[in-house]
């Protein structure tokens, strides 16, 4: 698995270098940056997965670094560091999108469980966006199988949320029909051809609904999901 890219953006030198060695230690990769200016800097020309601000810092404080990251970046995990114990503090962190708070003195064992505890519902939240396709007025999440049309939800089989997510990966594409048949039915034979064209008959029947969207057959090669929104 690749390291972990942190930005460390903590003004104290003494605390950012021992923030920076411990993740280092731990087979993250840290940057670190002593004032938000330059903090955001790094972020704009480098690529990150989490970020340890501290409030209290010169140039630009930590409140107002999350907010022009937030404008960069809306998903990107933020934890604030700060010397302050003020619930205000903690309020005006979460309004602003962070991920989780942590008061100084922290053990590096405490933070090292809050960075693993954010970063896992970070990546699990990017997995689950990965299997959520949209076209036309419609969206698929093909991980529940659940078809949306507009306010109206409809529950695909599982070969039916198969064959659609396949369409909406390829879409206004031709995707072969040998390829999904292999893909979905592991065989290309012709009983799964014509069990194939079923399920394309009830999806169309589903996309009936939005008239932005629909599924051609492009003879002697496959179908063809068409998105005109």
């Amino acid at each position: 698995m690749d390291r972990i890219n942190v930005l460390v953006v903590e003004d104290d030198p003494n605390l950012g270098q021992i923030l920076s060695d411990y993740l280092r230690l731990k087979k993250y990769n840290p940057t670190l940056c002593t004032d938000g200016e330059a903090g955001l800097e790094k972020f704009k020309n480098h690529d990150f997965d989490i970020c340890l601000l501290d409030i209290m810092m010169p140039r630009m404080d930590g409140f107002a670094l999350a907010r022009e990251i937030r404008n960069l970046n809306k998903e990107i995990p933020i934890i604030f560091l700060t010397a302050k114990s003020m619930k205000e503090d903690a309020i005006e962190g979460f309004k602003l999108g962070a991920d989780d708070y942590i008061t100084k003195p922290f053990s590096m064992e405490e933070l090292l469980l809050r960075i693993n505890a954010v970063l896992r519902r970070s990546f699990k939240d990017r997995d689950h966006q990965k299997n959520i396709f949209l076209f036309g007025n419609s969206s698929l999440d093909s991980d529940k199988q659940l078809l949306s049309i507009r306010n109206e939800k409809i529950k695909l089989t599982n070969k039916e949320s198969q064959l659609l997510k396949l369409l909406c990966q390829n879409k206004n594409e031709i995707l072969d029909r040998s390829a999904a048949l292999k893909m979905i039915w592991h065989d290309d034979s012709y009983f799964n051809a014509r069990s194939m064209d079923v399920y394309i008959t009830k999806l169309r029947k589903y996309l009936k609904k939005d008239a932005s969207v629909s599924i051609q057959t492009i003879h002697g090669e496959g179908f063809k999901l068409i998105d005109q929104s």
